[in-house]
């Protein structure tokens, strides 16, 4: 059996919400944490941005990566996910 045939027998289709119904993250709670990153620990391999669930997680000009707050849901994925331990969740001031 081809390579592909295989591939097409195991795809899985997943969908939380009907095509087109889905709207972008807005919480209603304010949130007490974000993630910040720390330069120095930082090796650049985009592990956080992989797992933002809400593509909250932008690579920046230097080649590092922060969180847009807008689109945070402040969930720690990122900071779970970091491999080098690089993403704290800081308590908003």
């Amino acid at each position: 059996m081809e390579m592909t045939a295989k591939l097409s027998k195991l795809k899985i289709e997943c969908s939380v919400v009907a095509k087109g119904l889905a709207e972008p993250f807005k919480s209603n709670k304010p949130k007490q944490f974000l993630p910040v990153w720390d330069k120095e620990r930082c090796i650049r391999c985009g592990i956080c941005y992989i797992y933002c669930p809400n593509g909250a997680v932008i690579r920046v000009e230097d080649g590092f990566f922060e969180a847009e707050v807008d689109s945070c849901s402040a969930c720690g994925i990122c900071h779970r996910e970091c491999l080098c331990g690089a993403v704290s969740m800081v308590g908003k001031e």
